[in-house]
């Protein structure tokens, strides 16, 4: 019989190995990057990649249907401009005592408070 922390290990290796996503990244064909600063916010904001994989990254794991062609990545440019603001939080203005900031805010700790209640009524 084998030690508990041995099953334990090659549970958790079978477990990451079925549900890492595969990422190829592909390298420069330059060996260095030059060391020049970019004064103008402009050009460093074009330069900067707004996502992570390179074009024709084939990603692993996004297609769900069968015998479909793999999904590959797109250019930056290819995606809606929506598509990157996306994660960024939605920011109220605050607009005074009863304006639409004030009540999300209210809200939010109401729901915090609510869950505080329910997790002090399981203990």
């Amino acid at each position: 019989m084998r030690p508990i922390s041995s099953i334990c290990r090659a549970a958790l290796k079978r477990f990451v190995s079925a549900n890492t996503v595969k990422h190829i990244r592909s390298f420069a064909a330059s060996g260095a990057a030059s060391s020049t600063k970019v004064t103008d916010k402009s050009q460093s904001k074009e330069s900067t990649p707004l996502s992570c994989c390179p074009e024709n990254t084939s990603l692993i794991g996004l297609n769900h249907l069968k015998n479909q062609p793999p999904v590959l990545a797109m250019k930056d440019e290819e995606y809606p401009p929506w598509l990157w603001g996306l994660l960024k939080p939605k920011v109220y203005p605050d607009d005074g005592p009863g304006g639409r900031g004030d009540k999300m805010r209210l809200r939010a700790a109401n729901r915090k408070q609510i869950k505080e209640k329910n997790f002090l009524k399981t203990q």
